[in-house]
């Protein structure tokens, strides 16, 4: 099977040493990325760490893909206990430091301890250097990338850094690389910025001794030519068949489609673009720079996720406002969707829907913990009972757009999901949707046994995928056939190692205390207990979705 090559790099900030060792066990087991660190993450974390505390680690990785020139490989994955789900999370973003992390010859990057003074640590092929950036404390993402190339020649994809919202342990703080790409879900940056560390530069142009099959030039060919409208309008592309269907979060929650979604769907972005959009080696290109001349406002983006939560759920029908948005959480280091949503509810709470001074005015307190903005940057679970408004979260995770009460075999994934209410860890809402193949299509309503085991399916490979690394746009070229040629393994082996991913993410969660009880909505579904009987039964966990002892030797096993 392949995977990926190097070394563990262990980082402690607080003392400031640097250990270097082999995983090929692991490493030969679960591919790279998401697999080897949560394999990782389940040793060597305490099951009862506190996720801003020093024993929690942080985890970056790339997989066997990466060593490839092949579309869709441009991302990185990271790794950590969520200080907003309180579980183990992994989120990855797209952009160009995989490559450069891949460069320094280590698979994993690992971070642990706690550093006194603001730190920027240099991750290079002869080694790791500490630099004291007091002077970067409180500073926007691109004041961090600019004093970088400033001082030491290297760009934006060198770079990996937090904002001032990740220093405020802002529980949804994001991860930010290449300036507007996002470890976005799930507060990562609040795990960096709890370690003090402000940023990382990763310089390397080693390749490592991995060797891909030929398949991915054609797939590379595929994404190069192939006449899709993510290259025109990416995510945003989905507003008018989501809001078609009743798929749209609006208000809030309160609707499930927006009368003006018109104003900001896919044709609205694209109005706004103004050059294409890529990542790494990707020749798919479905990224969204645009630039409104009028107001200045320049950012990349935004995608439907931010459309939604800053748009419907904020009643905004102005595509400048959620530019704005957008660019403001990315410079200040949010993820666009818990923070959209968390306005929402702000707004909500105030009676002031679509007050776009209000939402950005609010956006700046949330990073900066002052005010409101202190209460709010806690997240929606744990903000709602003080402000009057419903708990629209999993796991204390706030939904991602498409809608469950309409597609509810993605309700379903989004409650089963270990990091909460999340799309994209099992993307079964692509399964709802009128677009797909009849062969493999569901009726959005209602819930099945058929669904139930689907979404194990789906999990299984997504998990799959962020072991690659592999993004989830390939999805229409990334066959069963092509999984096996450029893995070299059947590919009910590799969903194997997808399945043992989830459950020792699972079983983690577990020794925290999550069971059946956070498998839940705050809505009612039909046979929605039976479903998710069905999925523990499908997995082999208990009737509380626990994994069972005897089950984790086969999932740990190296």
């Amino acid at each position: 099977m392949l995977h990926m090559e190097g070394p563990l790099l262990t980082i402690d900030v607080g003392s400031r040493r640097v250990e270097t060792e082999s995983i090929d066990d692991v490493l030969g087991s679960f591919i790279g990325g998401r697999g080897v660190a949560t394999r990782l993450a389940h040793e060597r974390i305490p099951f009862d760490a506190d996720p801003l505390g020093p024993e929690n680690r942080l985890y970056f990785t790339t997989g066997p893909m990466q060593a490839s020139s092949m579309s869709f490989t441009g991302r990185t994955s990271a790794t950590a206990v969520s200080p907003l789900t309180d579980g183990l999370l992994s989120a990855n973003a797209g952009g160009f430091v995989s490559r450069n992390l891949t460069g320094t010859r280590n698979a994993v990057v690992e971070l642990v301890g706690e550093s006194d003074d603001p730190l920027m640590i240099h991750v290079r092929e002869d080694g790791v250097t500490f630099e004291a950036v007091p002077h970067l404390a409180g500073a926007e993402v691109p004041t961090v990338t600019e004093y970088v190339e400033t001082e030491h020649d290297l760009g934006p994809e060198n770079v990996v850094c937090i904002g001032p919202a990740g220093e405020n342990l802002v529980r949804f703080a994001c991860i930010m690389t290449s300036e507007t790409r996002a470890f976005g879900r799930g507060g990562l940056g609040a795990v960096m910025g709890s370690k003090n560390v402000k940023a990382i530069t990763f310089d390397g142009d080693a390749s490592p001794d991995v060797e891909v099959d030929a398949e991915a030039a054609t797939i590379h060919r595929e994404a190069a030519t192939s006449d899709h409208i993510m290259k025109r309008q990416g995510t945003a592309s989905v507003t008018d068949l989501a809001n078609e269907i009743g798929s749209f979060s609006t208000r809030y929650f309160e609707d499930v489609s927006y009368e003006a979604f018109e104003n900001i769907n896919g044709d609205a972005v694209e109005a706004k673009k103004y050059k294409k959009g890529t990542c790494s080696q990707c020749a798919f290109a479905c990224k969204l720079p645009t630039r409104d001349e009028a107001s200045g406002v320049e950012t990349e983006g935004p995608e439907f996720e931010t459309i939604m939560a800053f748009g419907g759920n904020c009643e905004v029908d102005d595509i400048v406002s959620i530019m704005q948005s957008n660019q403001l959480c990315d410079r200040l280091g949010m993820d666009t969707i818990s923070c959209g949503n968390a306005v929402a509810a702000y707004l909500k709470a105030n009676d002031a829907f679509g007050d776009d001074e209000l939402i950005h005015e609010t956006v700046r307190k949330i990073a900066a913990r002052e005010g409101d903005g202190d209460l709010l940057a806690e997240g929606i679970h744990r903000f709602h009972d003080e402000l009057g408004v419903e708990d629209w979260t999993v796991k204390g995770l706030s939904f991602s757009a498409h809608d469950g009460r309409t597609l509810n075999g993605q309700g379903l994934g989004f409650a089963t999901a270990n990091r909460g209410g999340d799309h994209m860890y099992a993307t079964f809402y692509a399964y709802e949707y009128p677009l797909v193949d009849a062969s493999e299509a569901f009726e959005p309503s209602g819930l099945s046994a058929a669904k139930a085991r689907k979404l194990v399916e789906l999990e299984n490979k997504r998990a799959l995928e962020d072991c690659g690394v592999v993004c989830r746009f390939s999805r229409g070229m990334m066959t069963a056939e092509r999984f096996e040629k450029l893995f070299d393994a059947d590919f009910d082996d590799l969903l194997d190692v997808g399945a043992r991913v989830v459950e020792l993410e699972r079983h983690f969660n577990n020794q925290r205390g999550f069971d059946r009880a956070d498998d839940t909505l705050p809505y009612d579904l039909p046979d929605f207990d039976a479903a998710l009987d069905v999925y523990y039964e499908t997995r082999g966990w208990t009737d509380r979705g626990i994994v069972p002892d005897d089950e984790l030797g086969a999932v740990s096993a190296d």
